[in-house]
């Protein structure tokens, strides 16, 4: 079911992305951002919406969101590999993300929605999503500062996902008499995706929404 909620976190998501590419375009660089939490990102629309190539919908919203996601991800990380490689320092995006994506390997085996091949990639790319930020935060954390439109990004990929917790709440509300249900796994890994951001979500609101320089405290 549709509501204000779960629209403004796609727009989120959809502004999200047009911020990124924004600052990449403009500042020719792709300085501050990170490979591997972009490249996690490409790996979560490749296996969530694998069901583009089977299941039909009359939904235009959702399909153009789906084919938005996969072609927006892919292109940046064309970017970073070839017109902005040289701005991007992997001497500072040294997450290891291994474990990110066995940590979300076995909770979707375990944690699955049913044990078919394709519900627990679907979970699998869930759990991933919600710590594929990781990365990005890592990153932050060792330069200890960002350019504002960096941050800018952040905090609507950090919305986007914090929208969906007041969406969830009114599906429960409005749905839990109806055959429809919410799904455990992603209302955990939402929730989990959210509080990762909680500490960006304050110093962003303190420093950038004041006006001032995003910079980590010392």
């Amino acid at each position: 079911m549709w509501n204000i909620f779960r629209i403004l976190g796609d727009l989120s998501h959809l502004l999200s992305i047009f911020i990124l590419l924004q600052k990449m375009r403009s500042s020719n660089s792709a300085s501050g951002i990170s490979f591997k939490s972009q490249l996690l990102y490409l790996i979560v629309y490749i296996t969530r919406y694998l069901d583009l190539f089977w299941t039909f919908t009359f939904s235009i919203w959702n399909t153009s969101l789906k084919l938005i996601f996969l072609a927006s991800s892919a292109y940046i990380i064309y970017l970073m590999l070839n017109e902005y490689r040289p701005t991007h320092d992997p001497n500072l995006d040294t997450f290891k993300v291994q474990y990110l994506l066995a940590g979300s390997a076995v909770l979707a085996i375990l944690f699955p929605k049913a044990y078919t091949p394709w519900e627990i990639i679907w979970s699998f790319s869930i759990w991933l999503e919600s710590v594929a930020i990781l990365p990005q935060l890592f990153l932050l954390q060792r330069t200890g500062e960002a350019e504002t439109i960096t941050t800018h990004y952040l905090f609507a990929l950090g919305a986007y996902r914090a929208f969906y917790i007041p969406n969830w709440i009114y599906r429960y509300s409005t749905e839990r008499h109806s055959h429809r249900r919410l799904e455990p796994v992603a209302v955990v890994a939402g929730i989990l995706q959210t509080v990762l951001y909680s500490d960006f979500f304050w110093i962003y609101y303190t420093r950038v929404w004041q006006g001032k320089k995003f910079a980590l405290p010392v």
